[in-house]
């Protein structure tokens, strides 16, 4: 991402009177939907009149999801028009650059999360290492260029205090930078609609996202292992199954294109782990966040 000196990154908060359009992209399992409730309700405390819509389908499958949140004095569409959008928030890279001509053009504020998910169609070659069809633009083309705002690790984050599927939360807290309303209100709308088993890690990453900066340039993180190792056929890829978190749908067994995993009883299980070429669709549509598909990036 585009680096930018901390003293200069702090953004201007829109005014907590002021309407707003925000648009919430991502693929099912993401949770959008609890961006947008946590917006909505946020909105209804403050007094506005409150639209909202979304459209989830095949969520579950691995689909796309986007949700519209208009909230002003009077509000008649519950939809957002191209061009119309003061805010898109996305959790997955593709569908910020699928939605991006939804801001408003010169004013709209775009917060993405880097995480990639890439769908089965395209990986049209299965072999280790492969490029896939896979979107090429990069955050510094976009942030800063055709929409003021950031992109950043948000599941990384997530990831670091615990829980990935607070990667959303993260994100929120992020927007509520742009946003001129107390912190306080934003931990009571978030403690009102999340699982209260999950109040403390949504809290936190909030706090985290809302805190985030970009690095300076002599910080950016270090290429991961699976990009710093060239791509061949002695990198070790290790796929795993957590059974706690598996309820035992079979959407990984039946989508694994090269057959590495099967139903144990109520249960998936890695079968033949040495088949795995790394393509992660397992991993991304797994819609209880079970599986990981780790690069080790060091020779078998």
């Amino acid at each position: 991402m585009r680096p930018l000196p901390q003293e200069d990154f702090a953004p201007a908060p829109r005014p907590a009177s002021a309407g707003l359009n925000i648009l919430v992209v991502g693929v099912g399992g993401q949770g959008v939907l609890m961006i947008s409730k946590a917006l909505a309700l946020m909105a209804q405390r403050r007094g506005f009149a409150v639209k909202q819509s979304e459209v989830h389908g095949m969520a579950k499958r691995g689909g796309i999801v986007f949700s519209h949140v208009r909230f002003a004095e009077q509000v008649w569409s519950p939809t957002i028009a191209r061009g119309e959008a003061d805010m898109l928030i996305a959790l997955e890279w593709a569908e910020a650059l699928r939605w991006l001509d939804h801001l408003r053009p010169g004013r709209g504020v775009f917060i993405a999360d880097t995480r990639k998910i890439v769908p089965p169609f395209a990986c049209r070659s299965r072999k280790l290492g492969a490029p896939s069809a896979y979107a090429r633009e990069t955050p510094a083309d976009v942030v800063g260029r055709h929409a003021d705002g950031c992109a950043l690790d948000a599941t990384g984050i997530a990831t670091a205090l615990g829980d990935s599927r607070a990667a959303n939360t993260v994100l929120l807290g992020r927007l509520s930078a742009w946003l001129d309303y107390p912190v306080a209100e934003w931990h009571e709308v978030i403690a009102a609609i999340v699982p209260k088993g999950t109040r403390e890690i949504n809290r936190a990453a909030f706090d985290a996202g809302r805190a985030w900066t970009p690095p300076a340039p002599d910080e950016a993180p270090a290429a991961s292992a699976a990009a710093a190792v060239a791509p061949g056929p002695d990198l070790r890829i290790g796929v795993s199954i957590d059974a706690a978190w598996c309820k035992g749908c079979g959407i990984c067994v039946k989508l694994c294109p090269e057959r590495c995993l099967a139903m144990d009883g109520p249960k998936a299980i890695v079968r033949t782990p040495a088949a795995c070429t790394g393509c992660r669709v397992c991993e991304w549509l797994c819609p209880d966040f079970a599986v990981t598909v780790r690069n080790e990036g060091v020779p078998a």
